[in-house]
Order: C-alpha cells, then structure tokens, then sequence
C-alpha cells in the first residue's frame, strides 16, 4: 500500500511538470507568434522629398543629429569643381578650409585622375546640415542626399526632426526595408521612390 501511494505521488509530479512544461512552451510559441507579427519600424528619409532646409541638423534629439549625410558614388559626376564641396564663387579649386561649403569638414576631397575627384563624407563629422546636399543638387548631379543612420537613431515615437519637416520626407519604415539612397532608387513618373 505505501508502494501505491509513493507511486501515485510519482506520478502525480511527472504528470504536473509536464504539464507545467507544456504550458511554458504553448506561451513561448504564441509571443513569438505575436513577435514576428509586429515588425519594427524605423524613421527614414525621402530623399526625392527632401528640400535639404537644415533643420535635421538643429531639430534632432540628438547632438550631432543622427541625419548624416550619403553619397551615392554610382551618380557622382566625380567634378572638379563640386558645388556640394566648394563654396560658390571659389576660383581656387584646393583644399583650403576656407574654400570648403561644410562646416565640420566632413567631406575629403582625393584626386582620382585629371579632370576628377571623389568625395568622401566622414559621417563621424557630419552634422547633417545639408549644405553640401544642397550644393550637390543645385549645381551637380544630387548625388550627395541626407539620410536617418539607424545605427545612431533612438527611434524616438515621434521623431523631432519629422514633425517639424516642411516636405513629409521623413516617415516610418519597416526595419525589413532596406536604406533610400538615390543610386538604388529612381522616382517614377508619380515622383515616389521604386526600385
């Protein structure tokens, strides 16, 4: 009789922590299901949308702003004289500070071949003031874009710099989504960004 009941006792214990174990997997499975329902979303910015009106570089939580600025080498005109790089007027195409548009010194200047040059932007230094991407885009070929480093970005739930944005260029995007940048993307004729 003492045999039955340690038996039963036994039994009883397996029969809870299986229980309790199948319980514990049945709740792991549904948060993950409820997990890989709601992906993450992240700020971006348009850059077809983009007026480069400076205000990413003083509206941001942060101090450097998380918008730096990127160049899409595969649009480069690699110019000699580059109006995201120079000042405008410069009649002296070198490398004097006094010369250069950005303000942190966030672009060098490396000589390829006679006539060309490549633009290299130290995002480290780049404020995302948008003063190279405006020269790029009023006297080059736009190549020079702002873009939200996801990297640096806080995600905040409303982002400072979109709220106060003049061309909407900065919504949420699913985190799947890869980076907008002007070489991977052309504007189609409705003027939204496509592959």
């Amino acid at each position: 009789m003492a045999r039955d009941k340690e038996y039963n006792r036994r039994e009883f214990i397996n029969r809870g922590a299986r229980f309790t174990l199948g319980l514990s997997l049945a709740g792991v499975g549904v948060a993950a299901a409820v997990n890989a329902g709601s992906e993450k979303y992240l700020w971006q910015i348009d850059p077809f949308k983009c007026t480069q009106c400076g205000r990413c570089a003083t509206d941001c939580v942060l101090s450097p702003s998380a918008v730096k600025c990127v160049h899409a080498y595969d649009i480069c005109g690699y110019c000699d004289l580059c109006g995201g790089y120079f000042k405008p007027g410069v009649t002296d195409l070198d490398t004097g500070a006094e010369k250069q548009l950005c303000p942190a010194a966030a672009i060098e200047r490396k000589f390829i071949e006679e006539p060309y040059f490549e633009y290299i932007i130290d995002e480290e230094l780049c404020i995302g003031c948008a003063k190279c991407v405006k020269g790029c885009s009023a006297f080059g070929n736009g190549s020079l874009h702002l873009q939200i480093r996801h990297d640096i970005c806080v995600n905040c739930n409303e982002c400072s710099i979109a709220r106060v944005c003049p061309s909407d260029a900065i919504s949420r995007v699913p985190a799947s989504e890869p980076y907008m940048i002007k070489g991977d993307f052309t504007a189609n004729e409705s003027g939204e960004a496509g592959a």
